[in-house]
């Protein structure tokens, strides 16, 4: 008797993957959301962790690879909810042939797959291949046996896929579900979305196309296919729309039970607004697993839209509070089987969901409100100042704006917003001139009567001023006397006013009896303002008075600020030369170094990095520093910051063969100065910016230092050697892995041999056992083994829900579990959806298959109240 097809989203997604494992591909776990690859902000495609691997720049894991790949597309978004199969994420399952395989073994395994194993008749089946692809037409004609009408050639548009612009491509072949095929063969029109649906494409990747659209062979002929998780679903599940499948449908009932609305019940209007959410939420869930944040820009703009667009749908279906927590939650009970990293990232992905949350909750009531105005004025057309005010004013997204007034059947004057904003950007900049008019602050209104300050400190660490000008305690004065927090403008100084990411220096002013101790300077339009408090003596305006910088400090900061530089150079040698700094900074103590990068700098590049860096520093560069004209230094190379405006004439700072820049900063004078270069960090800090911590110079002995504390201490603890503490430490992980491992084995039995006593408690309602007990000191799985157990041992009717504490001592952890026969479910309940409704009574939620699932819950005061809640509901459901 052959094996019932697979119709779950979980065993559709493992029979696909043992179907190929089966045939020589190698799993490969799923990538992240965010690429390596810059020429796309998120992962669109099963394939595009392959890129390199087609393109020949990595080398292949193996002759050919399966996986099953989360990805997001948004170009469409307008469509999610309204048809039946768009989707913002989706997963995507996909067999690699890396030149081993081609056309006719991928094709003749795709309808094996489609067939075989899944059930789907031949009668339903429907391809598509590109209209030039004679080949391919002729292998599913000859060899396949596919009807020749039921083979249908499409243009570039429908069968040439490409993961981007540029990259890998090649013609594809697609297979079809036909829901009428009773309608017949001739005729047949795949734009047809009621009566097809595309659900394997199969990408025949031959040519790579540059970015002049050019197509050149690639070396090796590569197969890359793409089956839609939640299209097969819907085929197999028999349901009219991938929402309604096992994969969305329990996040579409968890919104339901929030909105305290029935989806059979809504209007389309209804409906579309919690397919949204559904489809929504997994997609923010995973974005922010993957370590993406809500931000302004590119992928984390992409992130708080989707996120916006979940809050605003639920106040669309009445939630009127906070819910985003409830569906991170229920999203995460959803797919943390397939996905465990996000129950290690749970807290991090709702500590994100509900700072969004607030945040926009403020901007939609008050947005919401002027718009309602508006609306209510019943306007033909939504005007530019409106939605620009909307915009400007409460902080109101454009798009939202444009979705609330398609609600209503009106439309936005897009080019009166744009106009709008040019006349803002124009009072901005008409602001910035005039701004000087109104200064209120004392040193700003002293800052703007004076010139420029003469810089010496290129040349001098000590020079004899006068000071023009002084502030006491944020008052201008004519003098000032020890203890007083001043701030004094000389002539001309040696102090480096802080600029271009260094900090300013340190150092003392001093006269007869008078002694300044100068903590900082800064710059206030070329005005240099000293910072300091007076230790002894008195300081009047027009005084004469010898400034002195700290050396100790310049040289720090110059030995920093020089491999500042060193780094920008080695960046662009090992990770990529098109790198460019997004911001620095400068201390006497560290660097710090912001820049352009799509992806984390490995640990094996940083430690080129810092090897190249140090090399440079022992070869002993005499810098060179000249000034010229701002096109001449460009034509020579030196690198320029992006953004950032210049003079006419430029200051550069050439390290010869290493390193141009344009640098107002201070520097050694040569790179053996420098002494050591040392990384501490590297780290993401926004949207494609990455950052580089480290230390230089004399800075890199207190980090060893520091450092080489840690290892004592450590060594002393574990009474082992510096070079012993790293295998002592994973030797006590092990151990300590072995311990956890054995302890939760023996919890398990424990849970079993407890919940063995417990069969005898069931009690019949109608032909169904009815059992609910609370089962403390157990964790998760070993409550789900025990319920499993217990609906094993009653029967088809068995309806089992166990609630526990896994720490007894600990309140804020519940756990509840459901395990259903199958004459419950075929009764109605489903395990999944009814003890995530139970959850709620202990402050949390949950779900999972309808035979089994499990919840959590932060009130353990709440649990009995939630299990009674339990056993009434299901012996009205049952009885």
């Amino acid at each position: 008797m052959a094996a019932a097809a697979p119709r779950t989203g979980a065993e559709i997604r493992a029979a696909f993957l043992d179907f190929y494992e089966e045939r020589g591909h190698k799993p490969m776990a799923s990538a992240s959301l965010v690429p390596e690859d810059p020429t796309v902000l998120l992962t669109i495609a099963g394939m595009l962790p392959f890129k390199p691997v087609f393109l020949g720049q990595q080398q292949r894991p193996a002759p050919r690879a399966t996986s099953s790949q989360k990805c997001i597309r948004t170009n469409d978004i307008e469509n999610v909810g309204r048809t039946a199969r768009h989707h913002t994420f989706f997963e995507m399952l996909g067999n690699f042939s890396f030149g081993d395989y081609f056309k006719e073994q991928a094709i003749q395994w795709a309808w094996e797959l489609s067939t075989g194993v899944f059930g789907l008749s031949p009668k339903n089946l429907v391809v598509s291949v590109f209209r030039e692809d004679d080949e391919a037409e002729q292998i599913w004609r000859d060899v396949v046996g596919v009807n020749p009408k039921r083979i249908i050639r499409m243009d570039e548009a429908d069968n040439f896929w490409a993961s981007g612009p540029t990259g890998p491509c090649g013609p594809c072949s697609e297979i079809y579900y036909d829901f009428k095929p009773e309608l017949g063969d001739d005729g047949i029109d795949l734009e047809d979305d009621s009566r097809f649906i595309e659900f394997y494409n199969l990408v025949f990747m031959q040519y790579n196309r540059d970015a002049e659209g050019t197509l050149t062979p690639l070396a090796n002929r590569n197969i890359d296919t793409g089956m839609g998780l939640e299209r097969m679903a819907q085929i197999l599940q028999a349901v009219p729309n991938n929402y309604e499948t096992d994969l969305i449908y329990p996040l579409i009932e968890t919104a339901a039970q929030l909105a305290g609305v029935a989806y059979p019940a809504l209007d389309e209007k209804g409906k579309t607004s919690l397919k949204v959410i559904g489809d929504h939420s997994r997609a923010i869930t995973q974005l922010i697993c993957d370590g993406v944040t809500a931000s302004n820009l590119g992928r984390g703009y992409i992130l708080r839209r989707l996120l916006r667009r979940v809050v605003r749908h639920g106040r669309l279906l009445g939630i009127d509070k906070p819910f985003l927590t409830a569906m991170g939650e229920a999203s995460i009970a959803l797919m943390q089987s397939a996905y465990p990293q996000l129950v290690e990232r749970r807290e991090v992905i709702l500590a994100e969901l509900q700072r969004e949350e607030a945040r926009f909750l403020e901007t939609l009531e008050r947005g919401e409100k002027l718009l309602a105005d508006v609306l209510a004025a019943k306007p033909t057309q939504i005007s530019g100042d409106q939605a620009f005010e909307l915009y400007d004013t409460y902080g109101f997204p454009l798009e939202l704006t444009e979705e609330i007034a398609e609600e209503h059947g009106l439309t936005v004057d897009l080019e009166g917003f744009e106009a709008a904003m040019e006349a803002q950007r124009q009072r901005a900049k008409a602001a910035a001139v005039s701004i000087d008019l109104t200064l209120q602050e004392a040193i700003d209104q002293v800052a703007a009567d004076l010139e420029a300050t003469a810089f010496r400190g290129y040349e001098l660490l000590e020079q004899s001023s006068c000071v023009l000008a002084l502030v006491v305690n944020g008052e201008p004065a004519q003098r000032a006397v020890a203890g007083d927090s001043v701030q004094v403008v000389l002539d001309t100084t040696p102090f480096y006013g802080e600029g271009g990411g260094q900090v300013g220096d340190r150092g003392v002013l001093s006269g007869d009896e008078l002694i300044v101790a100068i903590d900082a300077v800064s710059r206030n339009r070329s005005v240099f303002v000293h910072s300091g408090r007076i230790e002894r003596g008195v300081l009047s305006l027009g005084d004469v008075v010898h400034g002195q910088v700290d050396r100790a400090c310049r040289r720090r900061a110059q030995a920093n600020h020089t491999a500042t530089h060193l780094l920008q150079a080695a960046l662009k040698q090992v990770v990529d030369p098109g790198i460019g700094q997004a911001g620095s900074l400068v201390d006497f103590d560290r660097l710090r170094f912001d820049f352009h990068c799509p992806r984390a700098v490995s640990a094996s590049e940083l430690e080129q990095i810092e090897v190249l860096i140090n090399g440079w520093i022992s070869e002993a560069h005499s810098l060179e520093v000249q000034e010229m004209a701002i096109e001449k230094a460009k034509a020579a190379g030196a690198v320029a910051m992006f953004g950032e405006k210049y003079a006419d004439v430029v200051r550069v700072v050439d390290v010869p063969g290493v390193s141009m820049e344009l640098c107002g900063g201070t520097h050694v004078a040569n790179t053996a100065e420098i002494g050591l270069f040392k990384i501490v960090s590297e780290s993401g800090v926004a949207a494609g910016i990455r950052r580089i911590e480290a230390v230089a110079g004399p800075a890199v002995l207190a980090y060893l230092n520091e450092r080489d504390g840690v290892v004592k201490q450590l060594g002393e603890r574990f009474k082992a050697q510096p070079a012993e503490i790293v295998d002592r430490v994973a030797q006590l992980a092990d151990e300590l892995k072995a311990s956890q491992k054995a302890l939760a084995a023996a919890r398990e039995e424990l849970a079993l041999a407890k919940s063995a006593a417990l069969a005898g408690q069931a009690l019949a309602v109608g032909e169904h056992q009815l059992l609910v007990a609370r089962l403390d000191g157990v964790e998760g799985g070993g409550l789900q083994s025990a319920a499993q157990g217990l609906a094993d041992q009653l029967g088809d009717g068995a309806a089992v829900v166990l609630g526990g504490l896994p720490d007894p001592a600990d309140l804020g952890k519940v756990i509840l579990v459901a395990a259903f026969g199958k004459t419950v479910i075929a009764a109605g309940p489903k395990a999944g959806a009814f003890i995530g409704g139970i959850a709620k009574a202990c402050g949390g939620g949950g779900g999972g298959r309808p035979n089994l699932a499990q919840a959590g819950g932060r009130d353990g005061a709440a649990l009995d109240g939630a299990l009674e809640q339990a056993r009434t509901e299901l012996t009205a459901a049952l009885g």
